[in-house]
C-alpha cells in the first residue's frame, strides 16, 4: 500500500509553483473519453485537447495499453542502445510520409530546435558559412527554447532574454511576395506553419506553400513545416503537407504524436539527414521506450481511413453549428481552420475578448482554447463522439448566450 497523499488545491499553484502560467480556478484529476472531472467531481467536456494533444482523448485504451505494457518492459536506456519502440515507430513514420528518417526528442520546440540545426547544418557542409539565414514568419510560433523563440514571431516572447539568435527574420504569413523579396542564397531555410496556431488558426492559401517551394528550390533553401500542431490527423490527413500536395525537406511533429505523452519527431530526407553525423545532435531521453510504445499505437488508430474520415465529417459538424451560433449571438465573424483544428474570430465588439469566452465556457463545463485575444480555438480528440460535439456545443451556446446577453 502506497501512504495517503496529503491534498492539494489551486492555491498551491500560487505558493509552489513558478508563476510563468495562470491555470484555471478547478484541477482536472481524472479523464475517459472527452470527458474530464475536476476535484469536486464536476464533470466537464473537453474541446481543448491539451492544446492539440490528445488525439484519442483520455485514457484511451490502446495507449492505457500499450504504456503499461511497456511499462513493465523497459523505460530508458539512452541512445548508447537502440530499442524496439523507436525503430518501429520511425518505420511507421517513414512509411507514411515523404521522410526517410526519423529523429526523435520529447517535444515540439526540440523538434523544431533539431530542424533549424540540420538546415543550418547543411548549408555550412555544401555551401559555407554565409548561408545561414532563416526565414520564419511574423506571428508564428516555433517553441520556447532561446533558437526556436527567435524563428518564432512574436517578439512578445522572445524579448528580454539577451542577445537574440541573429541570421533570423520575419515576413508576412501568407505573402509571397514578401518572402520573394526576402529569400536570397544566403538563405538556408524558410519555415512554415501549414496552419498558424498559437496566433489565430490561420490556414495557407495553397498557392503561398506551392510558392515557397519553387523559391526554395531556386535559392538551394530547405523548406520546413512546423507541423506540431496541425500533424497527426489533426487536419484529415495525417499531416498537412498531404492535405496541402506541397512536400517540405524537413518536417517537425510532436503534440499528437504522443497522444498525450511527451515526445517529439524531426523528419527528413536520407540526403540531409546524413549532415547530421555521431555527436553533431543528440537528447538523452528522446526516442525512449515509454514514449515510442504510446506512439506507436496512435499511429495504429489515427493513420486508418476511418478515423482520418472521421476527422474531416466533425468538421463540418462543428462549422456548420459553430457558424449558426457565432450568426444568432453576434460573438464571432468566421469559422476556420481544417480538420479538428477550428478558429472562431471574434466580432468587433468582442475583439481582445477570448478570455472572457474561455472562462464563460468553463462555468458552463466545457474546456475549450484561445489562440491569441481574438479567437476561441478548439483541438479535440480527433475521435470524439458526435454526442459529445452536439451537447459541448449546447454548452458553448449556452455560454454565448449568457455572456452576450451579460
Amino acid at each position: 500500500m502506497s501512504a495517503p497523499q496529503a491534498p492539494v488545491q489551486r492555491a498551491d499553484f500560487d505558493q509552489v509553483m513558478v508563476p510563468n502560467y495562470a491555470p484555471a480556478a478547478f484541477i482536472p484529476v481524472r479523464g475517459a473519453g472527452s470527458r474530464v472531472w475536476d476535484q469536486a467531481g464536476r464533470e466537464l467536456i473537453d474541446f481543448a485537447g491539451g492544446i492539440a494533444v490528445n488525439v484519442l482523448g483520455h485514457a484511451h485504451p490502446a495507449l492505457v495499453g500499450a504504456l503499461t505494457e511497456q511499462a513493465n518492459k523497459l523505460w530508458h536506456v539512452s541512445n548508447v542502445f537502440t530499442n524496439e519502440p523507436a525503430l518501429r515507430l520511425a518505420h511507421k513514420l517513414v512509411d507514411a510520409t515523404f521522410a526517410d528518417r526519423a529523429f526523435f526528442c520529447n517535444s515540439g520546440a526540440e523538434a523544431n530546435e533539431a530542424a533549424f540545426k540540420l538546415a543550418r547544418r547543411v548549408a555550412h557542409d555544401r555551401f559555407g558559412p554565409e548561408k545561414h539565414e532563416i526565414i520564419a514568419t511574423v506571428n508564428s510560433f516555433h517553441g520556447r527554447t532561446l533558437f526556436t523563440v527567435s524563428v518564432g514571431g512574436q517578439p512578445k516572447y522572445s524579448d528580454g532574454f539577451g542577445p537574440k539568435i541573429t541570421g533570423i527574420s520575419h515576413v508576412p504569413y501568407n505573402d509571397l511576395e514578401a518572402l520573394k523579396a526576402q529569400i536570397s542564397d544566403k538563405t538556408c531555410a524558410v519555415v512554415i506553419e501549414p496552419i498558424q496556431g498559437e496566433s489565430g488558426v490561420v490556414p495557407a492559401d495553397i498557392a503561398y506553400l506551392q510558392g515557397a517551394r519553387e523559391l526554395c528550390n531556386k535559392h538551394n533553401a530547405l523548406l520546413i513545416f512546423d507541423e506540431v500542431q496541425t500533424g497527426v490527423g489533426r487536419t484529415g490527413s495525417l499531416f498537412a503537407y498531404q492535405h496541402y500536395g506541397v512536400t517540405p525537406d524537413i518536417l517537425s511533429s510532436a503534440k499528437s504524436l504522443g497522444g498525450g505523452f511527451p515526445i517529439g519527431a524531426m523528419l527528413t530526407t536520407e540526403d540531409l539527414a546524413k549532415h547530421l553525423t555521431v555527436g553533431t545532435h543528440g537528447t538523452t531521453y528522446g526516442g525512449n521506450p515509454l514514449a515510442c510504445a504510446v506512439a506507436n499505437a496512435v499511429l495504429d488508430i489515427v493513420n486508418t481511413p476511418e478515423v482520418l474520415a472521421g476527422v474531416k465529417a466533425k468538421h463540418e459538424r462543428f462549422k456548420k453549428r459553430l457558424e449558426q451560433i457565432g450568426e444568432k449571438y453576434g460573438l464571432f465573424t468566421q469559422v476556420r481552420g481544417v480538420g479538428l483544428l477550428i478558429g472562431c474570430v471574434l466580432s468587433e465588439a468582442w475583439k481582445g475578448k477570448a478570455k472572457e469566452v474561455f472562462n464563460a465556457a468553463e462555468k458552463e463545463n466545457l474546456m475549450v482554447l484561445q489562440a491569441g485575444p481574438d479567437v476561441v480555438r478548439f483541438a479535440p480528440s480527433l475521435v470524439v463522439e458526435d454526442a459529445d460535439i452536439d451537447e459541448g456545443l449546447d454548452r458553448f451556446e449556452r455560454a454565448a448566450a449568457k455572456l452576450t446577453q451579460a
